[in-house]
């Protein structure tokens, strides 16, 4: 059965699926288009609570050895180069298109397992051409084509592959996943905090018009909470499950996201509703204070019901081969052929 542990893998999918939208919700509703500050901003609320559950005794971390530490930073760096691009391409492509390029750095793992390790299968083969043409077709049948997007997108292809190439070479001994993670966070936190100024977001985000309005703080709040709730749930379910039995739980968590992102949030009439109120009341930059937070988790629920898609016959096409081939990639992955 590919769904086990139905519980966990279920309280993976609500926590992937609202950690996403909230973050879709901050980089393209708010455009709080800094990534420096919101992804610092995350790590430190992620690194925080991590740390707090540590010296609570509700999670275990070892960090014992310095050089076992030192010789993880290259995943670290490359960590940062995920959320970083990540971030920004998220901002400018619709959640379908944003996952469907992600899933395309199967094909880096699969290419260093196939000329590398000789490890990789004929199955696994096929599927990760089918990640590959819908990647590469992509951009080609896109009518909303943002080339800024697309090339962002391809450095966090880049990252997340080198990222599991990594992760696959690197023989640790003492270091678990969340021993890993917490490195991720604090190397992340300090870096781009030292990178907010050079980058120009620091004083920029001064001028955010939303910068002093509740619906931004809750949702960066939301949005730091959330992203932690989803790394230890996500580190639960790997270590509770078998690798096919987890690729099984991403994938529909992904599909189900598909459903909800590949629909316009903008072209829900409460947001419209929204920018012709503070128009009209000569603050332009200003949110109305309907619907609240709790009508734009509504939302989320009932996203494919509200909004309106904008995807071709095309766009659609390679969507659909891109699930397919991830179908695939699970197959493989649960029967280890």
């Amino acid at each position: 059965m590919y769904l086990k542990r139905p519980a966990g893998g279920l309280a993976f999918c609500l926590f992937y699926l609202a950690s996403c939208f909230t973050n879709k919700y901050v980089l393209s509703v708010l455009k709080f288009t800094y990534p420096t500050l919101f992804q610092g901003w995350q790590t430190l609320v992620g690194g925080l609570l991590l740390h707090v559950s540590w010296k609570l005794g509700w999670v275990e971390i070892n960090l014992c050895s310095r050089s076992e530490i030192l010789s993880w930073l290259p995943a670290s760096i490359l960590f940062v180069g995920i959320i970083y691009a990540g971030s920004r391409a998220l901002s400018r492509l619709p959640i379908p298109v944003f996952l469907t390029v992600h899933n395309a750095a199967e094909v880096i793992t699969c290419g260093f397992q196939k000329f590398v390790q000789k490890e990789t299968s004929h199955l696994k083969v096929c599927s990760v051409l089918f990640l590959l043409v819908a990647a590469v077709c992509l951009p080609l049948c896109d009518t909303q084509f943002d080339p800024n997007g697309y090339l962002w997108a391809l450095i966090h292809l880049i990252c997340v592959g080198a990222y599991k190439v990594f992760h696959k070479l690197w023989k640790p001994s003492s270091l678990s996943d969340l021993d890993q993670q917490y490195i991720n966070y604090v190397f992340s936190v300090v870096l781009l905090a030292s990178a907010s100024h050079p980058a120009g977001d620091l004083f920029s985000a001064l001028d955010f018009p939303f910068l002093y309005f509740y619906r931004f703080h809750s949702s960066c709040c939301a949005s730091g909470l959330l992203g932690f709730f989803l790394m230890l749930h996500t580190v639960k379910l790997k270590s509770s499950t078998t690798s096919g039995q987890y690729a099984a739980w991403s994938f529909l968590a992904k599909i189900l996201h598909c459903v909800q992102g590949c629909l316009k949030i903008s072209a829900h009439p409460v947001w419209k509703n929204c920018a012709a109120t503070s128009q009209s009341s000569g603050r332009e930059g200003e949110l109305c204070a309907r619907p609240g937070w709790t009508l734009l988790v509504i939302t989320a629920s009932l996203s494919p019901f509200f909004f309106v898609m904008t995807a071709n016959v095309l766009t659609i096409s390679c969507l659909v081969i891109s699930g397919v081939g991830e179908a695939l990639l699970v197959y493989a992955e649960r029967t280890g052929t």
